[in-house]
């Protein structure tokens, strides 16, 4: 983070589900030479209406094992979780970065809460992120209302009282916007960035204009996050690839080969990676 913040650049987090999705978002790295944040999305993990129970000691070990093994500087986020239990236990179970994020909480209890995540994150080298302010979704098509821009001076209170690594606030970014793209608000971000000693972070990626970005990376975010995109792409290239007479369902799943919509998903979420990471930057930092 911070060699980005001192060199202009993002460092792009990709988040995954699967297997494919994170080999996908491996291969791009590797292949542009870029630094890299991994991970998978503490909310949905966590969820109490998930049909069947995840284990999130599995996440840990492949996620851990893929950033140890990668070629390029890579990073390892449990990302936006509003279960302290789950935070608590992914602190010791391979992340490297963990998100703690509750947007129903009162600001004063959510402070608390992170305060003391952190003082126990930091005990176990782990750093980690937090946010002021709640993005708007855009799930409907539509930016929804709701949400609240990120308060310079709140923001640099939070993080005096917390002690966090990294800060992720709301400037006009969108969560699952899945149709267009919006600017951000470039003055209150310069109004933050001068107001707090941590790298910023923008949540909402996918929905944010390039120039915009852009011009928020030489403000000073040093860490982008992508979901959105990656899964509208996977999802569009396996219905391609079960568009065929192709019985053998070796050939669907596994095998590996032209058919395979394991292995096209994993192309099309690394096409997806490599052109963000040309937006943020990163190409050829590692």
């Amino acid at each position: 983070m911070s060699d980005a913040r001192h060199h202009n650049f993002a460092v792009g987090y990709f988040e995954s589900w699967d297997l494919a999705s994170l080999q996908g978002v491996i291969d791009a790295a590797e292949s542009e030479r870029s630094p890299v944040i991994i991970g998978f999305n503490g909310e949905f993990l966590s969820q109490d209406g998930r049909i069947t129970a995840e284990r999130l000691s599995w996440y840990g070990a492949l996620g851990k094992e893929a950033a140890e093994s990668a070629s390029v500087p890579c990073g390892f986020i449990f990302n936006e979780c509003p279960n302290d239990d789950w935070v608590r236990q992914a602190v010791t179970s391979g992340f490297n970065l963990v998100m703690p994020a509750d947007p129903e909480a009162a600001l004063d209890d959510y402070t608390h809460r992170v305060a003391e995540l952190t003082d126990y994150a930091h005990q176990h080298d782990v750093a980690v992120e937090a946010e002021i302010g709640e993005l708007p979704m855009g799930e409907s098509g539509h930016v929804e209302l709701g949400g609240s821009s990120t308060d310079p001076a709140a923001a640099a209170q939070f993080v005096e009282q917390t002690g966090i690594d990294l800060l992720a606030v709301s400037v006009g970014n969108i969560h699952i916007l899945i149709r267009g793209q919006q600017g951000l608000d470039l003055t209150r971000l310069k109004n933050i960035a001068e107001s707090v000693p941590v790298p910023l972070v923008l949540h909402g990626g996918t929905g944010i204009e390039e120039k915009s970005l852009r011009d928020a990376i030489e403000i000073g975010v040093a860490k982008v996050n992508y979901g959105t995109i990656l899964k509208q792409r996977y999802l569009e290239a396996l219905r391609n690839s079960l568009d065929t007479d192709d019985e053998n369902p070796h050939h669907l799943l596994g095998y590996g080969g032209d058919a395979d919509i394991m292995t096209a998903g994993r192309l099309a979420v690394r096409t997806a990676v490599v052109e963000k990471m040309a937006i943020l930057g990163s190409s050829q930092r590692a």
